[in-house]
């Protein structure tokens, strides 16, 4: 939610971009960030833990800075250039979930990082059920419900997980120890910078998923 607020700046941020593509289909800039969140996924599954898993781990996070960026434009240029259409707003809705997606499975699945690879499909199901709960308030008149753990949080959580693992690709650094009975209840014997993503990133899910279902509920049974 911190980082949902700061949208406003960064939409005046690329308004100097957005001013010279009144020829470029909003829903263009939708597929290409794709194509950058794809590469950004394929480097993080593969990144292992010595400096070419450093240099993969600074690849994604380039990728998924582009990909980011191609997220926020395609928004800009259609309400600056009255662009704006169900298709799109669907489009971008739906790449945006499966990105979200995509990101928690692909740290989930990297052996080298994570030895427990439930916690990615954990996740990644929490951020879904967390997202479902927004968009089920609109479905039902209550408007979007946008509180909890946003997707900007989860994406700047992302980019400070990816930075700090590539570091700790070059330096060698081990996992951080956690107790004996959590790591016996979790299976993790310790945490590093990616594992770490995941763990916030369920919980973020749960938070968001019950703050949303609450606000959802009252909001409905006060109307009755």
């Amino acid at each position: 939610m911190a980082f949902e607020k700061a949208r406003g700046a960064h939409t005046r941020m690329l308004k100097p971009i957005v001013d010279r593509m009144s020829n470029v289909d909003p829903s263009t800039l939708t597929w290409i960030s794709v194509l950058f969140a794809g590469g950004c996924c394929y480097l993080i599954a593969t990144a292992g833990r010595d400096a070419d898993g450093g240099w993969r781990l600074i690849g994604a996070f380039a990728m998924l800075l582009v990909a980011g960026e191609l997220d926020a434009l395609d928004g800009a240029v259609a309400r600056a250039y009255d662009k704006v259409s169900k298709y799109g707003d669907w489009l971008d809705h739906t790449i945006d979930r499966i990105v979200d997606l995509a990101l928690l499975i692909a740290i989930g699945v990297n052996t080298a990082w994570i030895s427990v690879h439930w916690l990615g499909w954990a996740a990644a199901t929490m951020t879904l059920l967390g997202s479902y709960m927004g968009t089920q308030a609109q479905s039902v008149g209550l408007g979007r419900n946008y509180g909890g753990f946003s997707r900007a949080d989860r994406l700047v959580t992302t980019f400070v997980g990816l930075f700090v693992a590539a570091i700790m690709a070059f330096q060698g650094t081990v996992d951080v120890e956690i107790p004996e009975v959590i790591a016996d209840l979790i299976g993790f014997d310790g945490i590093n910078a990616l594992s770490a993503v995941l763990f916030i990133s369920l919980a973020g899910g749960i938070w968001t998923f019950l703050t949303r279902a609450a606000s959802s509920r009252k909001q409905l049974l006060d109307g009755e």
